[in-house]
């Protein structure tokens, strides 16, 4: 009798065992697409900048710095008030203020025409090479909604110079029309609305925020958000304080 008690403890281990190691052949582990709206900062060499950027970037390239993504990366910047991008190659990892979703040169700057007072973009990671790097964060990681992107159309890039880049600068300050300021900050997008009341209730407790609001999207998509915000002042003091609870991907949207 104990024998077969035994033999029956074996054969549990054993096949134990092998369920085990078919899971681990069977899990596929596929890339995550990056992308984030938000506020860029345009580089320069004024001191203003540099005092806040880690690392330069010279004005006639193409480099971002994005802390979500690796060195190498391919990227599409797009200006979300006009709707033009350009492509861009992630530099080193530098440190720059959180506020800002990226980093960019003077070039991309002036190809994709951002307004300095209002710089909206989009980055979008692009090419097998350009997968997120999630960090631990404080979140409600199952219920985030990753949406679907539409393809990259190809993009011309002309080649600048110096006094390319100063044309640009001169047609670009002319005739500027205003945009109204209105703009929110993305929390999460959630699957149940008992997710989003909880996550609500954790930044209105541990922040004191108490703009904080939920927006039926969909049947099944509860948007968090803070705001709406009028100035970039009120905007930034609210950023820089949602970001202590280290979110994994915080972004702007404009309403």
């Amino acid at each position: 009798m104990k024998l077969n008690k035994i033999i029956y403890l074996i054969f549990l281990i054993i096949t134990s065992c092998k369920s085990i190691n078919d899971y681990k052949r069977d899990v596929v582990v596929g890339e995550i697409k990056f992308s984030n709206k938000g506020f860029a900062l345009v580089y320069d060499n004024s001191e203003n900048i540099t005092n806040i950027v880690s690392k330069k970037i010279d004005e006639r390239s193409l480099i971002v710095f994005q802390k979500n993504l690796k060195k190498g990366s391919t990227v599409k910047i797009t200006n979300l008030l006009n709707g033009k991008s350009i492509i861009g190659k992630i530099g080193s990892s530098s440190i720059y203020p959180n506020f800002y979703n990226s980093v960019v040169s003077k070039r991309i700057s002036l190809e994709i025409e951002l307004d300095e007072n209002e710089p909206y973009v989009e980055i979008y990671s692009i090419g097998s090479n350009s997968s997120f790097v999630a960090k631990k964060a404080k979140t409600f990681d199952e219920e985030k909604v990753v949406a679907d992107k539409a393809p990259v159309e190809g993009i011309s890039i002309d080649d600048l110079n110096s006094s390319s880049l100063e044309k640009k600068v001169e047609k670009q300050s002319i005739n500027k029309t205003p945009v109204k300021f209105n703009y929110i900050i993305k929390i999460a997008d959630f699957y149940f609305e008992s997710s989003a009341k909880a996550m609500k209730k954790r930044i209105s407790k541990e922040l004191k925020i108490e703009n904080t609001k939920i927006s039926k999207l969909s049947t099944n998509s509860y948007r968090v958000f803070i705001g709406p915000f009028k100035n970039i002042k009120d905007l930034k003091i609210a950023y820089n304080t949602v970001s202590q609870l280290e979110f994994e991907n915080i972004e702007i949207i404009k309403k």
